[in-house]
Parts: structure tokens; sequence; C-alpha cells
């Protein structure tokens, strides 16, 4: 599947007190980034209002591997590896803007939740649609 890829400048208040992003910031990153990848599949806030439900982060599992610092710009890579049921399970991987080398990898699993009991429920078939044709491109 085609990854999507988003940049971000780390600010100053993300810092921990060894001048480093502070570890708890990087999955504000991870979330911003599934986010923006939905919303460029045309999956906003109004259509998650239009289907009753959500995603939620269940599960993270993140490698910090490299420090960032303030001012740096890095680009958030993410991309579903799965999805069928309530969950999805997506990927990341997180770069500093022009180098190759990663500072983070994650994977997060996500699961699809009514927006009303917030219990979870089977992913809607217009998302897992979306998802195969991704699979296909």
């Amino acid at each position: 599947m085609q990854p999507f890829t988003t940049q971000l400048r780390v600010r100053h208040y993300e810092m921990d007190a060894l001048g480093h992003v502070n570890n708890s910031v990087y999955q504000h990153y991870l979330e911003q980034a599934a986010i923006e990848h939905l919303e460029h599949l045309g999956f906003s806030l109004d259509v998650y209002r239009q289907l009753g439900g959500v995603f939620v982060m269940r599960r993270i599992e993140i490698d910090y591997l490299r420090p960032a610092i303030a001012g740096d710009t890095l680009e958030v890579r993410t991309w579903l590896q799965e999805m069928r049921g309530t969950r999805a399970i997506r990927r990341y991987e997180i770069r500093k803007h022009g180098n190759d080398h990663l500072l983070v990898t994650a994977e997060a699993l996500w699961v699809w939740v009514d927006s009303m009991t917030m219990r979870p429920r089977p992913i809607p078939d217009v998302l897992l649609d979306a998802f195969v044709q991704m699979q296909h491109s």
C-alpha cells in the first residue's frame, strides 16, 4: 500500500529536560498523521458523524531510535497494514526531512467505535472498500 507522508515542525515546548522531543509527544505526531491520511482519502470528521462512529487508538508500540529537537522538520509516514472487523492496524515511520535515518517506528491498533455508546462496532463498508482500493493502487 502507498504510504501517506505529512510534515511538521518540532516546537520548542515539545522538548524534554534533555532538549529532545519528549517521547509522549510522538504519539500526537502519529495521531495527526493518521487523521491527515484519512482526510486525504475523503474521510473528514463530518463523514465520521454521518457514519456514526470514529476511530480511537487502543494500543500503540513505539520504538525511539534517534532524537529530534526544536526546529527540526519531520516527515511522518503512515500506512494501513490491515483493516477488518472492528480493527485497523496502522504503521508509522518518522524521519527528519531530507534524511533517511529513522527516528521513530511505530504500530498502532485503532478500533472503530460507535459515537454514542463508544463501544466497538464493525468498520463501515465505505471505509473497508477504500482500504481495499488502496491495496490495489
